[in-house]
Parts: C-alpha cells; sequence; structure tokens
C-alpha cells in the first residue's frame, strides 16, 4: 500500500512507491493535507502541530516525535494508530534529570545570582551522594535515568502502577517519603498521576528533600508546591510546569529553592539523528506489513 509521509525532514530516506512531503514541499498552513497517510507533528510544535491533523482526511498513522502522548488522543479519528517516540529521549531526559538534581542540590541557583553580585558566597551545601532516591515511573527514561545514577553512592528505589521485578508499588510509596531525598517524576500523565503531588503528598518528604520533574507538570499541584518551596522545606527541579509555558508573573518563578528549566529535556542534539532514525524504521516496518513500535492508542469507532 503506498503512503504519503509527512515530517520535518526533507531528506528523509522513504521506500519506492511511498510519496515524501515536507515544509520545503507541502506547508501545513496553506496547501492541501487530505493525501497524507503517515503524519509526523514538527517536534515541539505543541497542539498547533497536532491540529494540522484535522485537515488530513486519509491519515492512517500519527507518529509523535516525542515520548509524551496524552496531549495527542483527542486527534485520533476512528482508525488512526497512535505511535510515540518511546526510547528516541532517554539519555537527553535522563542526563537534564541528574543535572537538575545536582544543580538543586549543590546550590547552582545560588551561585549564578552570586556571580552576578560578583560575590564570593561561600556556604555548605546537600551532598548528591548518600541519598536516597525514589525513581516515580518505570518505562525507558526511568530505566535509562537508573542507569545514570548507578555511579554514585546512592540507594535508588524505582515505583510503578503494579511494581514487581524489583520495583515497588506507588501504593508503598506515602511509606517511603518521609525518608527520601530526591523524586524524580518520570511517568506519564493520567487520570491517576494527575497531582499525584498535591498537598498531602508533599507535605509528607523530610525536610530538605527535592523534586525533580521531568515528565509533566500537571503531576505535581503547583500551588502546593510554591507553598511548600517558599516555606524553605524543599527544593525542585522543573524541565515541566502547570500551566505551561510558565506565564510572565506566575508565583513559581520567583519561588525559593527551585531551578527551571523550559521543558528542553528531549531538545538536545541526540534528537534530529535518533528522531529521524526511528521515522524511518517506522515507514520501513509499514512497507513490509510488519506491526511498527510504539503503538500507544488507536482510534476507537465510537469516539
Amino acid at each position: 500500500m503506498t503512503q504519503v509521509i509527512w515530517s520535518q525532514w526533507d531528506d528523509l530516506k522513504v521506500p519506492l512507491g511511498f510519496t515524501r512531503l515536507s515544509p520545503v514541499t507541502t506547508s501545513l498552513e496553506s496547501d492541501d493535507l487530505s493525501s497524507i497517510t503517515f503524519y509526523v507533528p514538527t517536534y515541539m510544535g505543541g497542539r498547533r502541530a497536532l491540529e494540522f491533523s484535522r485537515a488530513m482526511k486519509s491519515l492512517q498513522y500519527l507518529q509523535l516525535p516525542n515520548a509524551g502522548f496524552d496531549d495527542a488522543i483527542e486527534y485520533l479519528t476512528p482508525g488512526v494508530i497512535l505511535c510515540n517516540a518511546r526510547g528516541v529521549h532517554d539519555d537527553s531526559t535522563a542526563e537534564l534529570a541528574v543535572g537538575l538534581a545536582i544543580a538543586s542540590r549543590r546550590g547552582f541557583a545560588d551561585f549564578a545570582t552570586s556571580q552576578k553580585s560578583e560575590l564570593w558566597n561561600h556556604k555548605r551545601y546537600s551532598s548528591f551522594n548518600d541519598s536516597n532516591i525514589a525513581i516515580i515511573g518505570a518505562g525507558s527514561i526511568a530505566h535509562t535515568l537508573k542507569r545514570y545514577l548507578t555511579p554514585y553512592q546512592v540507594e535508588i528505589n524505582m515505583y510503578s502502577r503494579s511494581g514487581g521485578s524489583g520495583v515497588r508499588s506507588v501504593t508503598e510509596l506515602d511509606t517511603y517519603l518521609p525518608t527520601t531525598d530526591i523524586v524524580f517524576l518520570v511517568l506519564p500523565l493520567n487520570d491517576e498521576s494527575r497531582n499525584m503531588f498535591n498537598i498531602g503528598r508533599l507535605s509528607l518528604m523530610k525536610d530538605g528533600a527535592t523534586i525533580v520533574n521531568v515528565s509533566r507538570g500537571a503531576i505535581i499541584d503547583t500551588q502546593a508546591l510554591v507553598r511548600e518551596l517558599n516555606s524553605g522545606r524543599l527544593f525542585a527541579g522543573l524541565d515541566v510546569s502547570d500551566p505551561e509555558p510558565l506565564p510572565v508573573g506566575h508565583p513559581l518563578w520567583s519561588a525559593r529553592n527551585c531551578i527551571i528549566s523550559p521543558h528542553v529535556g528531549g531538545d538536545s542534539t541526540a534528537f534530529e539523528p535518533r528522531g529521524k532514525r526511528l521515522v524511518e524504521e517506522q515507514i520501513r516496518l509499514l512497507a513490509s506489513g510488519e506491526e511498527l513500535k510504539n503503538v500507544v492508542a488507536r482510534g476507537s469507532k465510537n469516539r
């Protein structure tokens, strides 16, 4: 079966008989999109990039360039297969998560402020080593993060919805939070994880603990987090926020003990070659009649 592919890469390798489209040949803003059967939204294009799929009347496959897919579910029409980019962003996201944790524990935000003021402000900060670490999530990014952490002198425990195979169930989380130094959030956003870290759960964290979020902002109750941060009791390294982008004047910007990066976990130089390689592999599987990788949802006929 012939396929019409749209992606951000004009040099994407496609099988014989397949049609390759890109911003060079086809504008999503002004051209007819009805023939597109395989759509890869532009990376970091957000909801605007997903909206273009509504004009793709022949769409069969929606291949996301990112791992998170909660925001794409509403764009699935009957019969459309949704795939995510599991594996593409593992290393970049894990390295940022470790960086945010170390920066938070060792006072990098204070160093930057002191440097601007030309102040030699010597203080003692908490070591990253000798920490009790919780990784909430057990997907590919979470396992990559665990591998990145193993060289350090730390104790690592992973938590997932179902637990098992050396992974604790999230039902046990509240028992262990009071003795946990660093919490990494690396899990998808859904009805169960939304506001998982509310005021009650944040209050269970030990004084001086750090929470690092590289998943979705809404997993943390922002108002509750701001309150805990401004009390001086907790620290945070956030690559995501709720709302996002964080608007000017939002109290999270000025909260104490908080380092914020603008959702750049997967957006490093590693993305281009890895993202393109995944899409080319998916198209190869499609051409050979094989099941695509990373299928996360299918458009229901009852939608």
